[in-house]
């Protein structure tokens, strides 16, 4: 028997039945987002369907199936569905297993190598900012900070970058302390209406810099990285001997790797 005319007519053509997605899987991860997002913890089915946009009997079968795994549960009276509890177990497995280095470095390296500058991460400890991942985009300039380094939590743009994005209780909490360093070491050189404006900036733009005042000839730019529950945990710093103009084209790059690392995190970007 000839094998071609065993084979299906797509086969013959040289074209492929695979398809990069699955409809009833993706259908089930929107309701389970849709269930997430919701501002009420609990959702009727036709609200469900009418934002997922599926039919209602589409729906109850996903609703009913991923009940079955405990993703989802159903309030028999109400009527209603909401989050299940085996999605507590999936995402304490995630947070145990998180390793930041890990998920940082290959956004270290990118940003390090388009901006030929030096890039450190930097986890919230306390009162400091501990550096726990670090790349050279420039072999011939180098930066002597190690992994394991601490910086004071309110120094220069890092301090800037975190604290503008911090709530306005815990902001306002810092801002009164008598020794705050984002104007440099010198805390008698701080300017606060100036600390406002640039503050307010970061805000808009996603990013905050220093010019040469914490290390004279070194700039730096730094944005703010969200874990989950958008709580901010640390932040990006990009450090270089770059020209100030460049860090309109730097900074949104800094903040833009911040970003993808915070939805690595768990962040919801929608929020942010």
């Amino acid at each position: 028997m000839d094998v071609k005319k065993r084979l299906p007519k797509s086969g013959l053509k040289g074209k492929s039945a695979y398809k990069p997605s699955v409809p009833a899987v993706e259908q089930a991860s929107r309701v389970l987002l849709c269930l997430g997002e919701s501002p009420n913890f609990k959702m009727k089915l036709t609200e469900i369907c009418k934002q997922v946009g599926i039919h209602k009997s589409k729906g109850h079968s996903i609703l009913n199936t991923l009940k079955q795994f405990g993703f989802v549960e159903k309030d028999p009276q109400a009527k209603t569905y909401s989050l299940g509890p085996a999605l507590i177990f999936l995402s304490r497995h995630v947070l145990d297993n998180l390793y930041y280095p890990d998920i940082v470095a290959p956004f270290l390296d990118d940003l390090a190598k388009e901006t030929n500058g030096t890039t450190l991460f930097g986890l919230i400890y306390a009162e400091h900012l501990l550096v726990v991942g670090k790349r050279e985009g420039n072999q011939n300039i180098g930066f002597s900070i190690r992994l394991g380094h601490r910086f004071h939590i309110t120094l220069g743009a890092h301090g800037k970058a975190m604290v503008a994005f911090m709530p306005e209780a815990d902001r306002e909490k810092i801002l009164t302390k008598k020794r705050v360093y984002f104007h440099g070491l010198d805390s008698s050189r701080l300017n606060m209406k100036r600390l406002r404006d640039e503050l307010t900036k970061c805000r808009q733009l996603g990013y905050a810099q220093d010019v040469g005042e914490i290390t004279t000839g070194v700039n730096f730019v730094s944005a703010p990285v969200f874990g989950v529950q958008e709580k901010i945990v640390g932040c990006i710093i990009l450090i270089g001997t770059f020209p100030e103009g460049l860090i309109e084209k730097y900074g949104p790059k800094t903040a833009d790797v911040a970003r993808r690392i915070s939805y690595k995190l768990g962040a919801d970007m929608k929020t942010l």
